[in-house]
């Protein structure tokens, strides 16, 4: 079944083309690696299907449903959810603040003394949980700024869980990191979306041939390829394009 469906999207910029008819269908609990040479048009592509950019032509089904020109708060609550290549944590709240904050903005609850009541035990476990799924539980009482930068992109991503996504969108989540925080998020990415949807931008050949179920070649402002890694590491057009002979 196919969870997203990309149809012949188009972006300009005051004239300036960006995205010249950009077609490709990402499969339910897939995980589909964007890649291609800066200024390619990867992130400019992102923002539209999270709804930062409206498409300037084109569709774009979410669980078949048309949500292309949405609000990223309206893709939020239907199962969509995207994290970007700026670390974006509350740097002054712990790690324990962080991911309450996410919980509770999903479940809706706001601090009135009833329902927190009501809800309060709900709420820290699911935090708890999700602490424990990104690995942060030794440090859940310290402040986002303390953490190391791996951890804070762990953070992030503990954030984007706690909505709950169907669909999760990594903007380059190993970048600036060592080759042991590197290995650290792959594995972590492995394991937080075992049943669900993960799409990513990533430079690390590394990294996208490791994780990647699909891999699909941003070129020119349009997909040059679309298909499984090992059929990516032999196209010649790739090659050519992007990944060299190596």
């Amino acid at each position: 079944m196919e969870i997203l469906q990309v149809k012949d999207i188009y972006k300009d910029f005051s004239g300036l083309k960006v995205l010249t008819g950009v077609t490709f269908t990402v499969k339910a609990n897939e995980k589909h690696a964007i890649i291609g040479p800066n200024g390619a048009g990867k992130t400019t592509l992102f923002n539209i299907i999270s709804g930062k950019y409206r498409p300037s032509s084109g569709s774009i089904l979410f669980k078949e449903n048309e949500v292309g020109g949405l609000s990223p708060y309206a893709l939020n609550h239907l199962g969509m959810c995207r994290s970007f290549q700026i670390t974006n944590i509350f740097q002054n709240l712990t790690v324990f603040e962080n991911v309450s904050a996410g919980v509770r903005s999903h479940a809706g609850l706001r601090y009135h003394l009833f329902k927190t009541l009501d809800r309060q035990s709900k709420m820290i476990a699911r935090t708890e949980q999700i602490i424990e799924q990104v690995g942060l539980a030794e440090v859940k009482q310290r402040p986002a700024h303390e953490l190391s930068y791996g951890q804070q992109r762990a953070l992030e991503i503990g954030i984007a869980l706690s909505s709950e996504p169907e669909l999760l969108l990594l903007d380059e989540p190993t970048a600036g990191m060592t080759r042991e925080e590197t290995e650290e998020m792959v594995k972590l990415m492995r394991s937080v979306t075992e049943n669900r949807t993960l799409m990513i931008i990533e430079h690390d050949m590394e990294v996208v041939f490791s994780l990647a179920d699909t891999i699909s070649v941003l070129h020119n402002g349009t997909i040059l390829a679309s298909d499984r890694p090992e059929a990516i590491r032999n196209d010649l057009r790739v090659k050519d394009a992007y990944l060299g002979e190596e």
